[in-house]
């Protein structure tokens, strides 16, 4: 199982380090990908932006939006954005992408919230049209597409990995509900008449150090503060400590993914060789 970090980008207080040195750090100690977590109304830096940041200053870690909330961006920029990040990485951009459940996010973006289904299914089908070349929209990406990622928890979000992208991500859950959907997203796959079997990745939130308790309150407690109580479950799901962190690791192993992304609660840099010692040994590639 490979094992990815997160950017910080929704961290509060993130600023050049949390993304640039962040980065650059990251790839070093063998993170096998960079995440971002996207949101609109919210004082975070922007995913594919930021991303971008990080393309310029890395060479070999992958650069994975998990998830990209796609409807509340404009196709064909969404199009052009992803394929010139995809193009100036040299093939390393990992496009993950869903719906959301914000409401707040879609009236800043002028979009129909009750819509954002129908809205993404156009979207797929559109981002195809314009990195095929079909629509003037270029430049071209670096290997026809970037990799694609699905998230969401149903039966239509399964059906979407199988008809347009690479693979399914899950924000957030254990292994029991890894090993629960996969039964369903594996016939999905297979009613497409899809080869092989879709790519599963996960993410995960981590708080290492003296402060981790409080690191993992302001942070997550801040971020999920919409969700009322059920933002202390949040809180308390992140691995505070290297057995809990070798723990959530061998579980998700054990349950099918194939990558696990875990999402720092703080912008320190010093977080990505905290992250990288408490990884168990051998799962890095540095």
């Amino acid at each position: 199982m490979d094992i990815g970090i997160g950017l910080p980008n929704t961290v509060p207080g993130v600023d050049r380090a949390g993304i640039v040195d962040w980065a650059r750090r990251s790839e070093q100690a063998g993170f096998a990908s960079l995440g971002t977590i996207d949101r609109l109304v919210y004082s975070n830096y922007e995913s594919l932006i930021a991303l971008a940041a990080a393309a310029a200053v890395t060479e070999r870690i992958r650069l994975t939006t998990d998830v990209l909330l796609a409807p509340l961006h404009g196709t064909a920029l969404l199009a052009k954005q992803a394929a010139t990040i995809d193009s100036l990485s040299n093939g390393r951009l990992v496009l993950g992408m869903a719906v959301g459940g914000r409401e707040d996010d879609y009236r800043a973006a002028g979009v129909d919230f009750r819509s954002r289904g129908k809205v993404f299914d156009r979207q797929l089908e559109e981002l195809s049209a314009h990195w095929g070349g079909e629509t003037g929209v270029g430049p071209a990406p670096a290997a026809g597409r970037p990799q694609l990622l699905i998230g969401g928890g149903n039966a239509k979000s399964y059906q979407r990995v199988a008809r347009y992208a690479d693979g399914w991500t899950m924000g957030g859950g254990t292994p029991d509900m890894v090993a629960g959907a996969l039964p369903e997203l594996t016939a999905a796959w297979a009613e497409q008449g899809r080869e092989g079997k879709p790519r599963v990745v996960v993410l995960c939130y981590y708080a290492l150090g003296d402060d981790a308790e409080q690191q993992a309150r302001d942070d997550l407690g801040h971020y999920y503060a919409f969700l009322g109580d059920y933002a202390e479950m949040i809180i308390g799901s992140a691995a505070k400590d290297a057995d809990t962190i070798g723990q959530y690791v061998a579980g998700f192993a054990a349950a099918g993914v194939d990558e696990l992304i875990l999402f720092p609660t703080s912008a320190d840099p010093a977080q990505v060789e905290l992250l990288a010692e408490a990884v168990p040994a051998g799962l890095l590639a540095g």
